[in-house]
């Protein structure tokens, strides 16, 4: 019925726009931010899980640094024992010449044991150098009992030890020198057990690595699988927001030539009198 007091034609178009309006400018929100929830009402459930989601793939990436940094400070402990694995297995050779009899015992004295001495010294200049951002890693506690996390709670870790190495205590009193025959002899028992010992030290530290290597293998795959169901949630599928964009524009633009119609009808109403 038409009438002059309520205009209802343009009321209706009006909402319709306010509605259309409101859509757009939503979906330009999202295509904006790249977000599929730019607001919790939009989905709150999804933004819900998805937040965790995101706060696991944190989570993960932050582990597969740990590990990363885990295995360099092996690796650097493990360098550092193959270092003093060369050293005594030089000592030995020094020992077994020395305690061969057609060496004079000038050439023990003077020539052998120096070397000798010079190399056990070294043992502990390398002990001493192998550190890991200012911490030294083969003597001390810095290694003992050190646990790397490796998962999203606080019961997944990754807990290393390994024994500190001090050359006095890795050679004993036996490795006094090969100023001697005898004392050659003593040693070359003394270093031989030091090399034992290393080479135990350093199967430890690989079986440590493996460990590493295989928590990696598990976190990389959790990572991505983690960042990408965030990210159906979270992230805006572009293509569809700009369909769904160009569709609404189209509805907006019909919406507000509607409303421009229906403002017109009570000036049509009014010529109707007029005549």
């Amino acid at each position: 019925m038409p009438v002059i007091s309520t205009n209802y034609a343009a009321l209706r178009a009006q909402t319709f726009l306010n509605n259309n309006s409101g859509k757009e400018a939503s979906l330009i929100g999202k295509l904006a931010s790249g977000s599929r929830i730019v607001q919790a009402m939009d989905d709150a459930a999804g933004l819900a899980i998805g937040v965790q989601l995101q706060s696991n793939a944190v989570v993960f990436s932050q582990d597969q640094t740990n590990v990363s940094q885990g295995s360099s400070i092996l690796q650097s402990a493990d360098g550092a024992l193959a270092q003093i694995s060369n050293v005594l297995q030089r000592m030995m050779a020094l020992a077994t010449e020395a305690a061969s009899g057609q060496v004079t015992n000038t050439q023990r004295s003077q020539d052998i044991n120096t070397e000798y001495g010079r190399l056990k010294t070294e043992i502990g200049s390398i002990v001493a150098s192998t550190t890991y951002a200012g911490q030294v890693l083969l003597s001390g506690s810095f290694l003992s009992n050190t646990k790397f996390l490796v998962g999203t709670n606080s019961t997944s870790f990754v807990t290393v030890s390994v024994k500190a190495v001090n050359a006095a205590t890795l050679l004993g009193t036996g490795s006094a020198g090969v100023a001697t025959e005898g004392a050659a002899l003593k040693s070359m028992n003394a270093v031989n057990s030091a090399i034992n010992t290393i080479a135990k030290d350093r199967a430890v530290i690989g079986a440590y690595e493996s460990k590493f290597r295989f928590a990696l293998q598990a976190i990389s795959p959790n990572a991505q699988n983690i960042a990408a169901s965030a990210s159906v949630l979270l992230d805006s599928d572009v293509a569809q927001v700009k369909s769904n964009l160009s569709a609404t524009d189209v509805t907006t633009q019909s919406a507000v030539a509607a409303l421009t119609q229906a403002s017109q009808l009570p000036q049509e109403l009014l010529r109707l009198i007029q005549s």
